[in-house]
């Protein structure tokens, strides 16, 4: 049996049950609707089915011996395409702690400063990082293995991905690429200030870079330009607000940004494929309001 099928196993058997901290295993007996939520700092490898996500201007499929690494904090949407409940999705994810990358990029000699890489990357599984993650889960049925062995089996993951195709980006975690934290000062800046109007130039103050600068990194890593990147955040706020607040889509749509209602209900249906109040109603009604798993 190979290592992909044995990880299969583990999944589907632990799935929802608790995990050690970091640990997220998700099984979908059916495909999802497209649903946003906001990436972070984690490692999840497909072991059954297929997704796919979109982020900003790139979308992504991905399935079954495949992996996604993200870096930054972006809004994503994204939903399970391929699950039936003889073939469920099936998926690892492991959260990457910065200080841990941080402490193993002293070790790879690949670590120097380089131009930002992609805030969210998709790669298909070497046979190295495939066992390093079916020795992890293992642990899930050895207790008393699992408090002597599970930090260096983390760690061993970890190291695998660094070297990997998508080292680039696992490198960012660390924050050994100034850019890449002149980068998460602009993001965090633009989410606490979406509803309000700015310049391009603000920004650029805010992360301590030329407009140039900005612009050329701020694109590498989440594939949006600034402003772009707003317009993602207000729509992803207003749809969380919707849900809440079913009754009032203009005021919503004021509330996060918008001048204009007809322009919000444009961009709003652009993005979730319904106008504003139909997707809140259509959501009440499926009570599929939970943000998109893994």
């Amino acid at each position: 049996m190979s290592a992909l099928a044995r990880i299969r196993e583990l999944v589907d058997r632990h799935a929802g049950r608790p995990a050690p901290a970091g640990l997220v295993l998700h099984r979908s007996d059916h495909p999802t609707e497209p649903m946003p939520s906001q990436s972070a700092p984690v490692f999840a490898l497909v072991a059954q089915g297929a997704k796919n996500a979109a982020v900003g201007e790139r979308a992504f499929s991905y399935g079954a011996g495949q992996f996604v690494v993200s870096s930054v904090e972006l809004p994503v949407i994204a939903h399970v395409s391929r699950a039936t409940p003889a073939e469920p999705y099936l998926v690892f994810g492991l959260h990457l702690r910065p200080p841990l990358v941080a402490e193993l990029m002293l070790e790879a000699p690949s670590a120097t400063r380089r131009e930002p890489a992609p805030g969210f990357a998709v790669s298909t599984a070497g046979e190295e990082l495939l066992d390093a993650v079916l020795r992890l889960l293992r642990l899930l049925d050895r207790p008393d293995d699992q408090r002597v062995l599970w930090a260096g089996l983390e760690r061993e993951v970890v190291w695998r991905l660094l070297t990997s195709p998508q080292g680039g980006t696992v490198r960012q975690i660390g924050l050994g690429d100034p850019n890449v934290a002149q980068i998460g000062r602009a993001i965090h800046w633009i989410r606490e200030h979406h509803a309000d109007l700015f310049r391009v130039e603000d920004v650029a103050r805010v992360a301590g870079m030329s407009v140039t600068s900005l612009h050329r990194h701020f694109r590498t890593v989440t594939t949006m330009t600034p402003l772009q990147f707003q317009k993602l955040i207000r729509l992803h706020e207003a749809r969380s607000r919707l849900l809440a607040e079913p009754g009032d889509v203009a005021a919503v749509g004021f509330a996060v940004g918008y001048e204009s209602a007809s322009q919000f209900s444009r961009e709003y249906r652009r993005l979730f494929g319904l106008p504003p109040g139909r997707h809140a109603a259509r959501l009440a009604e499926t009570g599929d309001s939970r943000p998109a798993s893994l």
